[in-house]
Order: structure tokens, then sequence, then C-alpha cells
């Protein structure tokens, strides 16, 4: 399958499903799919992401991930309150690669047209890549303040992980890169590796505790998480927002998309999904099937201890070592901006 195929088949699924619910004002194709062309193949490990707009200031719950068709979609709802002028979404990094390249679907009113040819016009200058930038930064930051003791260990690790996450976020916005989820470490090490920063990712990569795992080693963890995440995903019944990434259909995504990266040398580059996908079982046990903590506990552990973090303790000394590492973080981005050919004015 084509990349225009599965963009075919999302846009299918707004025309029968998404654009007949009522306040329907649009959607648009987010993500990867807008960063590769479209007679590239369309990679089993990926998904298609729908951005659907509605009108008002409440939006439907998070759709999440879905199969349709054969083609995994993951839909996310806006409320049209968030899009109400180019500036607004230039200046947000996870928002403005979505109006980079023409990505409308559905556009009863032509707002969404209009405002994606604005961002495109802008998405590439200077002032507009700085302020991405800081708000990746101030996303780190912000985040790793909600760390606290409260709550079972694994939303303590949640709480850390994806902060610490969007550090890698801060430089491939500098680099005009797509800030990908799943697969963003993989990304910033090709990014660093073009700008000459191998040693900020080594950083990087001891930040999250797992610069020296082994291919021996991931494989292990990615064993121990298959069984967690097969049996969380026959057990969840409560409506995560995350519920479709812990299900059959996406197993493709979150544990095949992981062994794909282990096994061809990147198995530190697994490591971020790895534990943000096993927490995320770790959460459906304790909700759905409490029973089955103790089972898949030891696995965890032994994930967890091998990337340094047995404790809060240890998740306090983590946060302020990524806090630490900001400032080289920051200057590494400003000097991507420096040199990046792509940024205008």
């Amino acid at each position: 399958m084509l990349i225009s195929d599965a963009k075919d088949t999302a846009r299918r699924w707004v025309v029968e499903e998404a654009a007949v619910r009522p306040g329907f004002d649009g959607a648009y194709y987010a993500g990867s799919v807008n960063w590769l062309p479209d007679d590239a193949e369309f990679p089993a490990t990926s998904d298609v992401d729908v951005m659907v707009v509605v009108s008002g200031a409440d939006t439907p719950a998070k759709r999440g991930k879905f199969l349709y068709r054969g083609v995994v979609i993951e839909a996310t709802y806006l409320s049209s309150d968030q899009l109400q002028s180019p500036e607004m979404i230039l200046g947000q990094y996870n928002m403005a690669g979505g109006f980079r390249t023409p990505s409308v679907i559905a556009d009863p009113t032509g707002r969404l047209t209009e405002l994606q040819e604005a961002v495109s016009r802008d998405f590439a200058k200077r002032r507009w890549v700085y302020k991405r930038c800081e708000h990746a930064r101030d996303k780190v930051l912000v985040g790793l303040q909600s760390l606290n003791e409260s709550g079972p260990f694994h939303d303590q690790v949640m709480t850390w992980v994806f902060p610490t996450g969007v550090t890698t976020h801060v430089l491939l916005t500098a680099g005009l890169n797509n800030p990908t989820v799943r697969r963003r470490y993989e990304a910033a090490r090709e990014l660093l590796a073009e700008y000459g920063c191998t040693e900020l990712y080594e950083a990087l990569l001891e930040v999250l505790g797992c610069a020296r795992m082994s291919p021996e080693r991931a494989r292990e963890h990615l064993a121990a998480l298959s069984q967690a995440f097969d049996a969380a995903a026959a057990v969840i019944k409560s409506p995560f927002p995350f519920a479709g990434d812990i299900s059959a259909f996406a197993r493709s995504i979150a544990i095949d998309g992981s062994g794909e990266l282990i096994e061809s040398g990147r198995q530190r580059e697994a490591v971020f999904w790895l534990v943000a996908t096993y927490s995320r079982c770790r959460q459906v046990f304790d909700a759905d099937a409490p029973e089955l903590q103790e089972r898949y506990n030891d696995g965890y552990r032994r994930l967890m201890a091998d990337l340094g973090i047995q404790s809060f303790a240890d998740l306090a000394r983590r946060k302020a070592s990524v806090e630490a590492l900001i400032p080289r973080v920051w200057a590494a981005a400003e000097d991507i901006m420096a040199a990046n050919r792509g940024i205008e004015g």
C-alpha cells in the first residue's frame, strides 16, 4: 500500500463517519503522512493521523487508534477555537506540521484551506521556527514539574518519560523535521549526526538511561512487553485516550515497530516507546485487571532497573538531569537553526 492509498482510506472514513457528526467543521492529515511522498510505501508499523475540527469550545473525547478498511487511523478532535489564526498554529510545534503542506481532507467553510496556505507560507520563517522550539522546550520543563510521588510507580514513570522525550522535539523542530512520536530518538540521532552533534545525542540517551542498552537486553525487554501487551489488549475496557494503542490491530506499531528498531541495531532508540507502552499496559491492569499486575511486574521492573530507575527518588534525580541538559539542547537548537538553509529570513 502506498501513502496515497492510506490517505484515501482515511479520507473515506472522514466522509462516511466524521463529516456526518453535528458540528463538523473540517478535517486534515497530520503526522508522518505529511512528511512522506504520496508514492512512498506506507509502513506497516505506522498509522494515519487525522485531525477532525468541530465548531465551538467543546470537543468529543479523542477517538484514538482504530482499524478502518485495513488502515490504522488515529483520530483527534480539535475545537475550531484552537485554529483561530495562522499565528496561533505557527507557534505550536506539535500543530504547525499539520499545515506545512496541503493536508486538508474536508473544508465546508474554506477556513482550513486559508489557514493551511498561510501557515505553509510562513512555516520556515526564522521567528516562527524559534517560537516553536521555545514551545517544545517549555513543554519539557512544564511537564517535568508535574512529577510527584503520588500515584502508582508506572504513572510517575509516564510523567517523567514523555517530557524527557520532548527534548528530541526541540531539536527536530529546529531542523524543520517531523517531531515524530514513536521514532523520535531515531530521527534525532539522524539530525544530530547531520549537524555534527553526536555527543549531545549520547547525552540524550544518558538521561533516558539507555545509552548502554545492548540488543540482547532490548530483545528480552521486548519479549516481556509483548506478553504484557497481549494480556492488556485482551482485558482493556476503560476509555483510556490511548486505548487504541493497546489493541491487537495496533500490535504491529507498538511491538513489531519496536522490534524493527532493535533488529536494525537501533535498540537504544526503541527504549522510549518500550517504556511508554509498558507503562500504559500497567495502567490498564490497574483499572481493568488488577489480578494481572503482579504477573507482569517483574518484566517492567527489570526494564526500569536497566534504565537506573527503581524508585521515585531515581525519577527525581533523572528529572534534575534532564533539566540540567536543557541549556545544551537549546544551544544545539540555536546552532541548527543558524546553519539550516531551509530556514528563511
